[in-house]
Parts: structure tokens; sequence; C-alpha cells
């Protein structure tokens, strides 16, 4: 059985495992760098705030995927509640620059990139990754979508927008054409480099080397003109998986590999408006009937809890096995949060 729930810190050695099999396949994954300090401050952080013991602004939620079998921390995922309030959120908003001589006949539109602080205050969704020796059974669509439930059980800790950004392209070296056509020319360090940094929290040097005027895409290298708002190819189903929740990309890319952002009013994401809060049935054996696959998640905070099921269609209440129950540290009598998997994810 696989199990979303808070992280703990007896998960730090599971966690520097993952951080190890993402660097592997090359930069990208900045908010799980192979620092051991980081990531234990990290844990320590979303515990306090599962707790309530920081402000809004310092609530990280992180969430493991855990095999029950063995114990084994199989994905990571995360929440940042609100980014931008404490230290700068950067992006760059794609935008038009029209130049126009009506003397001359003159009339030309540009693209440009405008760094931009737009999303300050947006809760986000951050940190998703699957060990390769887990992606399998739709254990992808749990882990990314058990956050949609947490969401709908505890909107008043969230923004009403959540953005996600997009890993960039960047080839089997880990070197990016967008940051090879501008970056390196303000921060004179290779790509991975500036990655590994903002993974680490040191961001203040973006601020002061950045830019601070729009920049002519024209003048860009074709080849960084082209990656411009793209997805690495190993992050297009992490894409494709929140564009069939309702996600969008409207214009805003990473500073440093160009990969998009993508965003969602929390009432317009599809697992978290058509979930249901319903009360727990325990049954042994479930009863006859047509069964779906479901997330399921308890509606607990510190002790939260999420899996994927196959039950039978709710009727004012939501069928668990014992086992189901025990997972979720539901009684019967109590309450779950429960919603359906697209029909896609139902065939894969």
């Amino acid at each position: 059985m696989m199990l979303i729930r808070p992280v703990e810190h007896k998960d730090l050695n599971g966690l520097m495992d993952l951080a190890r099999s993402a660097s592997s396949g090359g930069v990208g994954l900045t908010s799980l760098p192979v620092n051991e300090e980081r990531l234990s401050l990290r844990i320590a952080r979303s515990t306090l705030s599962f707790s309530g013991e920081l402000d809004r602004a310092d609530h990280g939620y992180v969430f493991v995927l855990e095999d029950a079998d063995s114990g084994k921390v199989a994905g990571i995922c995360a929440i940042e509640a609100a980014v931008g309030l404490k230290e700068p959120w950067y992006n760059y908003r794609v935008g038009t620059i029209v130049h126009a001589s009506e003397e001359l006949g003159v009339y030309s539109r540009h693209e440009t990139l405008f760094l931009s602080n737009d999303h300050t205050g947006y809760s986000e969704l951050c940190t998703l990754y699957l060990h390769p020796d887990y992606r399998i059974k739709r254990n992808g669509g749990l882990l990314s979508k058990s956050r949609f439930l947490f969401l709908a059980q505890f909107p008043q800790l969230f923004g009403k927008m959540v953005v996600a950004e997009m890993r960039g392209v960047s080839d089997e070296r880990g070197e990016s054409p967008f940051w090879e056509a501008l970056g390196r020319h303000f921060f004179s360090i290779d790509f991975a480099k500036a990655d590994y940094l903002t993974g680490i929290g040191q961001k203040a040097f973006v601020a002061e080397l950045m830019p601070k005027h729009p920049v002519y895409v024209d003048f860009l290298s074709p080849e960084a003109q082209t990656v411009i708002g793209q997805t690495h190819e190993a992050t297009r189903p992490a894409l494709a998986m929140l564009e069939s929740e309702g996600f969008r990309y409207e214009g805003y890319v990473d500073i440093f590999d160009a990969g998009p952002t993508v965003q969602a009013y929390v009432s317009d994401i599809r697992a978290a408006k058509e979930s249901q809060r319903l009360p727990a049935r325990v049954c042994d054996p479930l009863p006859d009937g047509d069964k779906e696959w479901y997330l399921v998640c308890n509606d607990a905070l510190a002790g939260f809890r999420a899996v994927l099921v196959e039950s039978v269609r709710p009727q004012g209440e939501f069928c668990l096995t014992p086992a189901l129950a025990q997972a979720l540290d539901v009684r019967d009598g109590g309450h779950v949060r429960c919603v359906t998997l697209t029909p896609k994810e139902i065939v894969q």
C-alpha cells in the first residue's frame, strides 16, 4: 500500500536518497538539493507548519509517499502557502512592446521579458519527485493530486491562486540554452551552480545581478528563443497532469531556464472542486457494485493521510476496508474527503 503523509525527521535519509536520484537525471529540481542541512531545515519548517507554530508567510507543507510495506520513502511533494512575502519570488512575464513611426510607415511588435514579482502571495505547488522504481500503478497521480485534497480541506491556509513552476529545457549535461544566452552574461557562473544556490535559499544575488529593464527576446540566440515557455521532456507528464486539473500557462517563465509557470484558482482545480467530504463506513468486505478509483484523505492536519483506493460509488458515505481505514487513521463514522481520478488516469 502507498500512503501520503507529512514528512517527519526520520525521513531525512530517505529524502537524501530521493535528492541523489533526482540529481542523477540532471539539474532542475532546485527545491530538493543534495544538501543534508538544507533538507533537515526544510523538514523542521514543515513540522512547525503542520503544528501551526509559524506565520502564514513561513508555512511550507512537505509530504512524502511511503511504501507502507517496506517503509521506504518513494516520493516527495510540497505546497508553499504564500511565496514572496519573506524573500522575493521572481519570474519573467512574457510581454510585447510596439515600436511605430507613422512618418516612416514602420510598425513592429517585439516580444519582451519583464522581471516580475506578480505572483507574490500566491500558493505554490513544488518539489514533486517520484523515485523511478515507483513510477507505476498511478503513484504519480496519488503523489501530485493528494495536494489538491489538502488544499480543498484546508483552504484557510492558502491563497486563492496556486502556481507551479515547470522545469525548463536543458541538455544531458545540464546546460540551458536560455541561461547561456541571458543569465550567464549577468552571473558569470554555470546554470547548475545558479540553480543549486536558489535551491538552498541563497536568492539575494538574483535581485542584485539580474537586469531590471525589459529584455528583448529578438536579441537572444535562436536556441534560447525556442525554449521560452517550453517544458523539459522529463517534466511533461507532470505538466499534462496539472493541465488536466485546470492549470494554464499565462505567460510567466522561470528566470533561469525559461520553463513555464502554470496557475489556477483553487476553486477551479478539478480535484478540489469535485471532491466531497463524506462520512466513512468501514466495510469488510466492500459492498457489491461498480467500483471506481478514488483519491481519499482524512480530515486531520498534522495527521494528514491520503491513499488511492478502488471502492464502490459513494451513496452518502464512503466505504473503506479495515486496512484502508487504519492507514487513513479514520474510524467508522469519521469523515474523509474523496474524488475520482480522471478517465485518462484510470486506464493508465
